[in-house]
């Protein structure tokens, strides 16, 4: 059974950073395309990061440069450092395996910075 458990969540002043941490079970990170996406009330979902299969990583305009995606395989668990938080950056964020259309979900992480 594939499991992916978010934590890391919280409240925080704008300009300040938060460190979210997706920790897998059932599959192996280093196998599958890893993403985090967002949700903020009355918008669509979106991706933020993800890393790709064949290296390298990607990142949505919005946080390139702020946002940085990595993993740890001995630990099968993701990472998003989150830094210069922004008002706008306020989400449900939620960790992704193996793609949008078909992947995994975790439950979600609620994100929210005070202007």
């Amino acid at each position: 059974q594939v499991q992916l458990v978010e934590s890391g969540g919280g409240l925080v002043q704008s300009g300040g950073s938060l460190r979210l941490s997706c920790a897998a079970s059932g599959l192996r990170v280093s196998r599958f395309a890893m993403g985090w996406y967002r949700q903020a009330p009355g918008n669509k979902r979106e991706l933020v990061a993800r890393i790709l299969l064949r290296d390298g990583t990607q990142y949505s305009d919005s946080v390139k440069g702020r946002f940085t995606i990595s993993s740890d395989n001995a630990k099968n668990t993701v990472y998003l450092q989150m830094n210069s938080l922004k008002f706008e950056d306020t989400a449900l964020y939620y960790c992704n395996a193996g793609g949008e259309e078909r992947g995994y979900w975790g439950q979600g992480t609620q994100v929210t910075v005070s202007s």
